[in-house]
């Protein structure tokens, strides 16, 4: 396997990104929603079916949140799904949304971190993670705690906001990303260092192709990307080899 691609882009620990989500933990789904009108709900369930076609039974989602994206996976023919998070506070209210729709013990959830997983190898289908990737404190090792838990065959899938590149969208959406969205998240959830820390996590993250050339040299095979919104999000699919 040849040496992972180094990343130099802005990171936080893990007290700091869980200390930041805790506080906006109450908003944070009406935030999303509302912030990207409504886009992060059609993104999620296009993740959800380009993920389908590995037919996973078992599944980790890592940076769960409130568990929307786990919640659109319990509509595949899966067993089991599990996520993961950093935000106790994020959790409290993704176990409520968990119970409301009579999901579990289909979906449970409990706090953990990306880059130390406590799963044994090749425990999951699929592992999956929505928005949460960019606030790894270490992308690469968790990127490999990602492929290590993943059974041979199995697939990954990425989904994360991008940089657009299409003149006049680009210059117009990095308007709104950098000064309107943080005053916007910043004075509804009572947190503005939360919705600065968003475009600063998203400027430095290495998308589109730079993700995919990451993602090949931790030892992932077959990965494409599927940008989304003219490139707003994009939804990346990879898998782990079937022979070492």
């Amino acid at each position: 396997m040849q040496e992972p691609l180094s990343t130099e882009r802005q990171t936080y620990e893990h007290s700091y990104v869980r200390s930041l989500f805790d506080k906006i933990a109450p908003h944070y789904d009406f935030l999303n929603h509302f912030l990207s009108l409504g886009f992060d709900i059609l993104w999620r369930r296009k993740a959800i079916r380009l993920l389908s076609e590995h037919h996973p039974k078992s599944i980790l989602d890592i940076a769960t949140g409130t568990g929307d994206l786990a919640i659109e996976a319990s509509k595949l023919p899966v067993e089991h799904i599990c996520g993961v998070d950093l935000s106790p506070e994020m959790l409290k209210f993704a176990q409520k949304k968990i119970l409301r729709r009579g999901l579990k013990p289909r979906i449970v959830v409990e706090e953990g971190s990306a880059e130390c997983l406590r799963f044994p190898d090749n425990r999951f289908d699929a592992v999956m993670v929505a928005f949460g990737i960019r606030n790894f404190s270490n992308l690469n090792e968790g990127l490999r705690e990602m492929l290590r838990v993943i059974r041979p065959g199995g697939a990954a899938m990425i989904l994360e906001f991008s940089k657009p590149r299409r003149t006049p969208f680009k210059q117009l959406y990095a308007f709104y990303f950098a000064r309107i969205l943080p005053r916007l998240g910043g004075m509804i959830s009572k947190s503005p260092e939360a919705y600065q820390y968003l475009p600063s996590t998203v400027q430095t993250f290495p998308d589109g192709e730079r993700l995919l050339d990451i993602l090949h040299s931790i030892g992932f095979v077959r990965s494409h990307h599927y940008p989304l919104t003219l490139g707003i999000a994009t939804v990346y699919v990879a898998e782990k080899p079937t022979q070492p």
